[in-house]
């Protein structure tokens, strides 16, 4: 599992700048991960609202990389709402697909955002390649943050963690594909994880999802207990 800084593409010269203001845009209309950024914000005193609540209107996610599609949302938002923005582009990598579905996790969920349905197509996929066995069945979720202020400065992180897909899923907590993720060194799937299982921060924590291991990198650089 990895998580690291990402270069920043629009000013690489200069130095992390640090967020100052107590009220930041969480780019996104997924309630799901709206919750758990707003809980991974929460002991830093910011107060989190979303694109969705204030009505702005989804970007075309055109980037060729869960890095890119971050930093549209968040400059996209940021601009928007003339506030800094937080972005997490995020997403599933099955080594048996060939990388599938990564960038285009949600959009296998379809409009409707049925990620039961998106389980059993990985799953049919995966019987038609005869990945059967758990070595065969490797993947990894990522998550790409990017935090953007209006005048377009970024700061990106990215993280990943690794893990196996069991079928049929387990548990109905988390969101996405989480009840078919089995973390490496885990017992129970991210399904089937409570919130603060999945990405509570140390000390009560271990931030053992992709999202938060990007965020305590993000964190680090650019945030401060209040």
């Amino acid at each position: 599992m990895t998580s690291a800084r990402l270069p920043n593409p629009r000013d690489p010269s200069s130095v992390v700048r640090r967020l100052t203001s107590d009220r930041v845009v969480i780019a996104t209309h997924n309630p799901g991960k709206l919750t758990e950024m707003r809980e991974l914000l929460a002991p830093y005193g910011i107060a989190a609202i979303s694109a969705g609540e204030l009505a702005l209107a989804e970007p075309e996610e055109t980037g060729m990389t869960f890095a890119e599609n971050a930093r549209i949302k968040a400059t996209a938002a940021a601009t928007a709402a003339r506030l800094p923005a937080l972005a997490d582009d995020s997403g599933l990598v099955v080594e048996a697909l060939d990388g599938a579905p990564g960038i285009h996790s949600a959009r296998w969920a379809g409009a409707d955002r049925n990620f039961d349905r998106a389980m059993e197509a990985i799953e049919q996929q995966l019987q038609a390649r005869g990945a059967t066995t758990p070595e065969r069945r490797r993947a990894h979720f990522v998550s790409a943050l990017c935090l953007a202020w209006p005048h377009r400065h970024t700061e990106e992180f990215e993280a990943r963690v690794a893990g196996t897909l069991v079928w049929p899923p387990r548990g109905d907590r988390g969101f996405g594909y989480d009840p078919m993720f089995l973390p490496d060194g885990q017992q129970r799937t991210f399904g089937e994880m409570s919130s603060e299982e999945k990405h509570g921060l140390p000390p009560r924590g271990k931030g053992l999802s992709h999202r938060a291991r990007a965020f305590l990198k993000l964190a680090e650089a650019c945030l401060e207990h209040r």
